[in-house]
């Protein structure tokens, strides 16, 4: 488990550790010591964040939903995270939109499609958590049966934190 924290600790040369946020001592025991006492706490950038939200996302798709989406991209917005994928209508869900009256099809689709995320919200929300050490309030899902396209939003206790991006 990484550490929540965006900072890096300094050890004066004299072993005494500088001071921690209450609790933080048993996190970084362990964490490697580099040149001078320094010692580095893992955190990830907002982009690693999304790239392996994005990976878990498509995993469950192809496990629960039988494939994955043909595009995917996550947004970190604050204490949002918002999931779009496009292209994840399987070919038997597109015929199933077609054959029936319009309403009916869409009703039918959207139904088993949220009872199917409702039946695996917990696998997905333990996903998040894991990625941004940050709990989960709520989740919120839907489809779109015209355009394929689908959404799921994942509010959070807090906005996680992450490192910013080294620049070159």
């Amino acid at each position: 488990m990484q550490a929540r924290y965006n900072y890096l600790v300094i050890m004066p040369s004299w072993g005494a550790m500088s001071p921690l946020p209450s609790g933080a001592d048993n996190r970084l025991s362990g964490a490697p010591i580099g040149k001078q006492g320094e010692i580095e706490v893992n955190v990830k950038s907002q982009g690693e964040i999304e790239a392996a939200i994005c990976e878990g996302i498509s995993r469950f798709e192809q496990d629960y939903m039988g494939r994955g989406p043909k595009d995917i991209h996550t947004h970190l917005i604050g204490d949002l995270l918002i999931v779009r994928l496009q292209g994840v209508l399987t070919a038997a869900e597109q015929q199933l939109v077609k054959s029936l009256a319009a309403d009916k099809g869409r009703d039918l689709l959207k139904q088993v499609r949220t009872q199917l995320v409702e039946a695996a919200r917990s696998i997905m929300v333990a996903m998040v958590r894991e990625v941004t050490d940050v709990n989960v309030l709520s989740v919120h899902h839907d489809i779109s049966t015209v355009t394929g396209e689908e959404l799921v939003i994942f509010t959070l206790s807090s906005h996680p934190c992450f490192r910013d991006i080294k620049k070159k």
